[in-house]
C-alpha cells in the first residue's frame, strides 16, 4: 500500500510513521509544512489510504484556525477528487469540535467537509474526535498538559495548576496508533457517526501533577511506580522520554567500607526491594537469619560460597556459585546464612528481599552460620 500521511512530523504524525516502518509499510508519503503543496498533489494521484492528521491548535492569528483546520482538508479533497483518487480517509479531529470556540469550529468544519465529501462520492472516512493525548514526541506548551507537566518536573521547573479537581480525559499514544491500524485494516471502532479510540483514562489535574512528582522523586527513594496500573505505566514511559539527555543517569548511595559495598538499587512498596553486594575476597557476609523475610541471591560476577544452617540444627548446607554460571539462591526463612567471597577478585550479588528494610521492625537476628 502506499500511504499518504499528512501532518507527518508532528506528534501523531511521527508516532504513526515509525509504527508503518515497523510494520514493514515502505511507501509512506510524508506530507508537513516543509513539503511544498506540488508534492501533495503527486502524492494524491496514487495513494491508496490518507492519514490527514495536519492541523492548527495553536496560531498566532486567530484566522489560521480555519486555514489550517478546514483550508487544508478542503485543499486535500480538492487534489483527490482532481485525480479521481477515491482512497479511504482517515483524520483526526478533536472533542473541542463539540464546543464553540474558534479551535472547536475550524474542526467542525473539518469534519463536516468530509463527511459531504464521504456522502457524495462514495467514499470511506474515519473521522476520530480524539481527546487529550499523551506520549513520546509530545511538545510542551503546545500539544497537552501531560507533556509540560513532564518537561517542567524533570528540569525542576514550576507547573500552573489551577483547578487540581478538574478532570481530564487521556488517550495514549500507542493505543491510538494501534486503533489507526485498525482503521487501515478496515476494522475502525465506531460509535454513532465517529470513530474512537476505546481505551481512554480519566484523571484530576491535581492528581495528575501528583504522579509526575512521584516520579521525579523516585530516584532518591528509588521506589519504582505501579506498573499494574496501567495509566501509571503510560505516564512513567512519558516521564522518562522528557528527560534532559544529559539527566538519564543517576547517582546512588553505596554504603562502604574494608568489607566492600552495600547498594540499595529499587524499592517497591508491593515486590521488595534490589540491592548489589559487593564483598572483597575472603570476605563473609551475613551470618543472620529471619522470620518472615525471604531473598534471593544471584552472584553475577566471582566465586562465592552460601552456606545455610537451621537455627536448631547443627549441619551446614553449602552452595557455590560464580558469575560464570547464573544461578539463583533462595534463602529461606529460619536459617541463619552467610556469603563468603572464595575467589580473587570482587564479589558481586544481586539479592532481592520481598519487603523493604525498615528500621524499626528490621527482623534480623545475628547468629553465625
Amino acid at each position: 500500500m502506499k500511504i499518504l500521511v499528512t501532518g507527518s512530523k508532528g506528534f501523531v504524525g511521527k508516532n504513526l510513521v515509525a509504527e508503518l516502518k515497523n510494520k514493514g509499510f515502505t511507501e509512506i508519503y510524508e506530507f508537513s509544512r516543509q513539503t511544498d503543496i506540488e508534492s501533495l498533489e503527486e502524492y494524491t494521484k496514487d495513494c491508496d489510504f490518507v492519514f490527514h492528521l495536519a492541523g492548527v491548535n495553536r496560531p498566532k492569528e486567530e484566522q489560521e484556525f480555519m486555514e489550517g483546520n478546514f483550508g487544508l482538508t478542503e485543499q486535500l479533497i480538492g487534489l483527490l477528487k482532481k485525480s479521481g483518487n477515491k482512497a479511504p480517509i482517515l483524520i483526526t479531529s478533536s472533542i473541542q469540535a463539540e464546543k464553540d470556540n474558534p479551535y472547536g469550529k475550524s474542526k467542525k468544519a473539518g469534519e463536516e467537509l468530509l463527511f459531504n465529501y464521504s456522502k457524495e462520492n462514495d467514499i470511506k472516512v474515519h473521522v476520530y474526535r480524539l481527546p487529550n493525548i499523551f506520549g513520546k514526541w509530545s511538545k510542551p506548551n503546545y500539544n497537552t498538559v501531560v507533556a509540560t507537566y513532564c518537561h517542567n518536573i524533570a528540569r525542576g521547573l514550576d507547573i500552573q495548576i489551577n483547578n487540581p479537581e478538574s478532570e481530564l480525559t487521556l488517550c495514549y499514544i500507542d493505543d491510538v496508533i494501534e486503533e489507526f491500524l485498525r482503521a487501515l485494516d478496515g476494522n475502525p471502532t465506531v460509535n454513532d457517526n465517529f470513530c474512537i479510540v476505546p481505551l481512554v483514562y480519566n484523571i484530576k489535574l491535581g492528581e495528575l501533577a501528583k504522579t509526575l512528582i512521584s516520579f521525579k522523586e523516585s530516584r532518591k527513594n528509588l521506589s519504582i511506580p505501579n506498573m499494574e496500573d496501567p495509566l501509571n505505566k503510560k505516564l512513567y514511559s512519558t516521564y522518562l522520554s522528557f528527560l534532559p539527555e544529559r539527566d538519564f543517569s543517576y547517582d546512588l548511595k553505596m554504603n562502604c567500607d574494608q568489607r566492600g559495598s552495600f547498594t540499595e538499587f529499587i524499592r517497591t512498596s508491593e515486590r521488595g526491594q534490589v540491592s548489589i553486594n559487593v564483598s572483597k575476597p575472603g570476605i563473609t557476609k551475613g551470618n543472620h537469619w529471619h522470620h518472615t523475610k525471604n531473598e534471593k541471591f544471584l552472584v553475577v560476577s566471582g566465586e562465592g560460597l552460601i552456606r545455610f544452617r537451621k537455627i536448631d540444627s547443627d549441619e551446614i548446607i553449602e552452595y557455590r556459585v560464580g558469575g560464570e554460571r547464573l544461578q539463583v539462591v533462595d534463602i529461606p526463612v529460619g536459617y541463619t546464612h552467610s556469603i563468603v567471597n572464595v575467589g580473587d577478585i570482587d564479589l558481586v550479588t544481586v539479592m532481592w528481599v520481598n519487603e523493604c528494610f525498615d528500621p524499626n521492625r528490621p527482623d534480623t537476628y545475628f547468629l553465625e552460620v
